[in-house]
């Protein structure tokens, strides 16, 4: 079986900051799609300051969140642990076991319980960092654990937005409705807020290392903007060309099919200048050549459910989905005394492993008994390589845009999907099939058994809960809840894709109180 944990290899000193100790910048943006970015390849979203972080380091063009949805992906992000491990395997909130009954989605099963916070016992990311003389700093969404669980529980001094929440509350400008952070002026913008707040603790603390970590609620829905950056996308939409169907049906719920949603748009854009902002503000600071800089995302795109804001073509679904379009997400780090430009790297890599990366980067120890689940990317840095592993997904829910109950192991090539509805079997060749089209289950049967193996080994050694089935559940009280998402859903998200593509589009008389101020 091929080794999920990476033995740890002579440490190389190339890749290490020659001076003082590096400071740490992780900015995570949410439900961003892996092809949201214009260095990702959208050529509809704007995101100049985000591809000046690609330019000056490394993009990982097949980078994979550790779970389609935001919370078990935050939480290993923090812990280097996988889902299945920490056991927080949906969104802290979905409902679990017979009260998914309660959401009339009339399914199979019944999604397996979660743990609804994290384990304070582990030893986070901000920890080990904490422990070796940083100072620390999270602002913006949390959402893996409340009281006794927020962030300054697991490592981080200061605190500016992170609770229990994974959307933001009061929408994208003030008030914001957040009990962690105060009001600015009305209508200021959260996303810029949250990156001020950042630069002010960096300059605050630029005499001594940090480790802040920016965790913009942006693009969670709701999803809003300015009516000029909605007039501006509008009309990029428009020139580009509007095709007359938005959507197709997946198994549960329409998917969006195109990047033309110009609200969407403008927010993508926003959380982009607020980027920007703390970039300047690490420039400004003299810190930018000392300062380790990381963007990602916490899952896929959102393409059915929530707000059905974007596309992932040419990946397969969006966020919920256990398909590429689910699973990748921009995965960008800078190192900036490697000098490095406009380099990808091909190798799949996932979130885990930006734990033992970035204590390896900045010269600290690592915590292989912490960061069980991930490896350290620092030898890919100056031309090395990492040993093959293979990477799970445990996902035995429904969530709430359509994606099904499933697991998944990739390795090499190899994409095994497990269904827990018909104990079925997906296999994917990614190198020849991004798009998932083509099921080779039944043409290589023995790479099916050697990856369900691996897979189910990997899962019952941890404890890994499942599903079980609804001994209530009725066919045909499903085929009717989803002959209405079909017809009446279905046309409700078409006229609402045209409405915002109209020349008098409005959503409220002062967009979202975005108009008060100048931001």
């Amino acid at each position: 079986m091929t080794s999920f944990i990476a033995c740890k290899t002579e440490q190389k000193k190339a890749y290490q900051s020659p001076e003082k100790a590096p400071n740490v910048l992780l900015i995570i943006a949410d439900d961003l799609g892996a092809h949201d970015l214009s260095t990702t390849n959208s050529n509809y979203y704007e995101t100049p300051h985000i591809d000046q972080i690609a330019a000056k380091g490394i993009q990982f063009d097949q980078g994979y969140a550790s779970c389609q949805v935001c919370s078990p992906s935050r939480a290993s992000i923090m812990t280097g642990k996988s889902p299945a491990r920490h056991g927080i395997t949906d969104w802290i909130g979905a409902k679990e076991g017979e009260a998914w009954r309660k959401t009339k989605r009339f399914n199979q099963l019944l999604p397996a319980y979660y743990q609804h916070q994290l384990d304070t016992n582990y030893i986070t990311m901000p920890e080990a960092f904490k422990a070796h003389g940083y100072t620390t700093f999270f602002a913006g969404k949390w959402h893996v654990g409340g009281e006794g669980s927020l962030p300054e529980d697991h490592g981080f001094d200061i605190n500016k937005g992170g609770f229990h929440a994974g959307s933001p509350h009061g929408g994208y400008f003030s008030p914001y409705k957040n009990p962690r952070l105060e009001d600015g002026p009305k209508g200021e913008n959260l996303s810029s807020r949250l990156a001020q707040e950042t630069v002010d603790f960096m300059r605050e603390n630029k005499e001594k290392p940090f480790f802040a970590c920016l965790s913009f609620y942006a693009v969670h829905g709701p999803i809003q903007t300015t009516e000029e950056k909605w007039r501006k996308y509008r009309d990029k939409a428009l020139t580009q060309g509007i095709d007359s169907v938005g959507y197709k049906m997946g198994r549960f719920l329409p998917i969006r099919q195109h990047q033309d949603n110009p609200v969407y748009a403008g927010l993508v854009e926003s959380m982009d200048d607020a980027v920007g902002k703390v970039l300047s503000g690490l420039e400004e600071l003299g810190l930018s050549e000392n300062t380790i800089v990381v963007f990602t995302g916490d899952n896929g795109g959102v393409a059915a459910g929530d707000a059905f804001s974007t596309s992932n073509y040419p990946l397969r679904g969006g966020k919920g989905y256990q398909f590429e379009g689910g699973l990748r997400t921009p995965y960008i780090i800078k190192v900036p005394w490697l000098k490095q430009s406009n380099i990808h790297s091909n190798v799949p890599v996932t979130h885990t492993d930006f734990y033992p990366t970035l204590l390896e980067l900045t010269g600290l120890p690592l915590h292989p008994d912490q960061h069980q689940d991930g490896v350290s990317l620092a030898p890919l840095f100056v031309g090395e390589t990492i040993d093959d592993r293979s990477i799970v997904w445990h996902y035995p829910h429904y969530g709430n845009q359509g994606g099904e109950p499933s697991s998944v192991i990739r390795a090499g090539k190899w994409k095994l999907i497990h269904y827990y509805e018909d104990n079925r079997n997906e296999l994917y060749n990614l190198n020849e099939d991004v798009h998932e089209k083509q099921d080779l289950s039944n043409e290589y049967p023995n790479i099916v058994k050697k990856l369900s193996d691996d897979l189910f080994t990997y899962l019952n050694d941890l404890g890994a809960k499942y599903p079980e089935r609804d001994n209530t559940w009725s066919e045909e009280k499903e085929e009717r809840y989803l002959e209405k998402v079909r017809t009446k859903k279905m046309k409700s998200l078409e006229k609402k894709r045209m409405e915002m593509l109209a020349e008098d589009f409005q959503p409220n008389t002062d967009w979202w109180g975005s108009q008060r101020i100048v931001d």
